[in-house]
């Protein structure tokens, strides 16, 4: 795959494998998976730079774990290092006194969560985790180009044909590319066109965000180091988010457009006033600096591909906030599809793993969305009223299973129990078809390392550190056969293992498998298929199981 520059009569002509229309998160996502499998592309942004608002911060554990592989997981830890001492929700009447509950007080109490993964949930802005994701996508090579907007585009049997133009010059460019990647937000101009329609109850509620400044807040909060501490003052309610725990705050004020209330009623007097009502100070020092409406909606697209132009993120699912799962199902989206389009140009699958994508990530962004709802009924998100039926189960329901749990029952799968739901009630981590891997610590001669650290460029397949090993002969030689990148690693605690536990664990029971099995593990650490024991000829079991996940005829 080549990165080719022309000159065509009177325009300038790129070609490019993948388009990506969007520029915040999920398109910067995107750009960074893609360039870790050295997949050229060009990403466009009509906004001049990256997001300048303290929004979007709770990043999960599995996008976190994400982010480990992609080599970034570190430079986000640093940019988030402000508001690493900020655990919990915090609701009550206002911020005088210790009246008030914690719906959570710590997202992983016990620290039980690492028995789970390597990674942690980490709480970083939008603003402050939009350029590490630049800076890195950069690094492994994407054109990313700001204040530059999509004009049009066609597709046809072959590609897309698109028209960008800078902002700053005016000057129009021909982008011919494989395949488009819309994450170009909630009001999608490419979905519109595509005329994909959406599915959901729609708008749930709307709020203003307001940034202040405030010296003597902190004062107040004292040693609550909440992530988000809910106001129920019925006079005053609102949602105030730290920002750099001192001076700078976020305060969401509940705005109801259906009554007839518009935006210029938001003057800086009254939202600090409102503010102050809120938080219980009538004397608070409160600085307006900026506001911005939003809507919060659960809506998702009845398709997330059309042709070769595929939908990510907001454009594709929106859902309330209460939780941070738009934006994480929005990052993994690109995770899923990044290694799919890698497969696809790189000629190692066929064209019909693409239709994986929606029928993998859709019915995961339907089951997400709802939970997203019910858990701002549970936490009374300000200006939100659901119906008695979107409350689920109380305000302590987890969210480990939504955010680490969630599976593929149909797919690039074999042997997946169709019957379970993309989200299911509890977390079930042992191995399944169709479920994220389990993380075990193993050292890989001598380096420690998660068995999630292997999975990024390569299928891997997991068998035991025994001899004669049929399934670790088998994929040495399909690899080379089917021209695959594929790795096999031995797993035990014998001299000869490829990757040696650590302790007593057994990683056959650990993936529901018994000894003289194997698991075959797809790039985005997702299983695709296991043996639960051996097999008499383990070549064409596993021929047959790589060609039907990777769409091969």
């Amino acid at each position: 795959m080549k990165n080719e520059r022309g000159e065509g009569t009177g325009s300038h002509t790129i070609r490019v494998p993948v388009l990506i229309v969007g520029g915040s998160l999920v398109g910067l996502a995107a750009s960074l998976f893609l360039g870790r499998l050295g997949v050229p592309h060009l990403l466009v942004e009509r906004h001049a730079g990256t997001s300048i608002h303290p929004r979007g911060r709770g990043n999960n554990v599995r996008t976190m774990e994400l982010f480990r592989v992609a080599g970034v997981e570190k430079a986000i830890h640093e940019a988030a290092a402000t508001l690493s001492v900020n655990h919990g929700i915090l609701q009550a009447p206002t911020l005088v006194g210790d009246a008030g509950e914690w719906l959570f007080r710590d997202i992983d109490p016990g620290g039980g969560l690492a028995r789970f993964s390597p990674s942690a949930w980490c709480l970083c802005s939008q603003n402050d985790l939009e350029p590490v994701l630049l800076d890195h996508a950069r690094t492994y090579g994407g054109d990313l180009r700001f204040s530059t907007e999509l004009m049009s585009f066609d597709d046809d049997s072959t590609g897309v044909t698109a028209v960008v133009k800078s902002r700053e010059t005016g000057e129009h460019t021909t982008v011919r590319a494989d395949y488009l990647i819309a994450a170009d937000g909630p009001r999608s101009p490419v979905r519109e066109q595509l005329g994909i329609a959406q599915a959901g109850p729609g708008d749930l509620f709307h709020n203003v965000s307001v940034t202040f400044r405030s010296r003597h807040l902190a004062d107040v909060v004292g040693d609550r180091h909440f992530i988000v501490c809910y106001l129920t003052n019925p006079e005053a309610d609102g949602a105030l988010l730290p920002v750099d725990n001192r001076e700078n705050w976020v305060f969401h004020a509940p705005w109801h457009p259906d009554r007839g209330q518009t935006l210029e009623e938001f003057t800086d007097e009254r939202c600090a006033e409102h503010i102050r009502r809120a938080v219980g100070v009538a004397d608070l020092d409160v600085e307006i600096t900026g506001k911005a409406p939003w809507h919060a909606a659960q809506r998702v697209a009845r398709s997330f591909r059309s042709g070769r132009v595929f939908l990510a993120g907001d454009s594709a699912h929106e859902m309330s906030p209460t939780g941070a799962f738009g934006s994480n199902t929005g990052i993994q989206d690109a995770h899923n599809l990044a290694w799919k389009l890698a497969a696809v140009l790189n000629g190692w699958a066929g064209e019909q793993l693409l239709d994986t994508y929606d029928a993998e990530r859709r019915p995961v962004a339907e089951a997400t969305s709802a939970r997203a709802a019910a858990r701002s009924a549970e936490h009374s998100h300000p200006g939100f009223a659901a119906p008695p039926a979107a409350g689920g189960k109380g305000p302590r329901q987890g969210i480990l299973n939504v955010a680490l749990g969630y599976r593929y029952p149909q797919g690039a799968v074999v042997g997946a129990d169709s019957s379970v739901p993309a989200v299911p009630e509890g977390l079930d981590l042992t191995g399944g078809p169709g479920s994220r891997a389990p993380h075990l610590w193993v050292r890989r001669g001598d380096e420690r390392i998660s068995t999630l650290d292997l999975y990024e460029r390569s299928l891997v397949l997991l068998s035991d550190a025994v001899e004669p090993n049929a399934w670790h002969e088998a994929a040495m030689r399909l690899a080379s056969d089917l021209s695959l990148p594929l790795k096999s690693y031995r797993v035990g605690t014998a001299d000869g293992a490829d990757l040696v536990l650590e302790g007593d664990t057994d990683w056959a029971e650990r993936h529901g498998i018994a000894p003289g099995g194997a698991v075959l593990v797809r790039p985005d650490g997702f299983v695709a298929w296991r043996a639960p024991r051996a097999e008499a000829d383990a070549e064409a079991v596993l021929r047959h199981v790589l060609r039907t996940v990777l769409a091969v005829a």
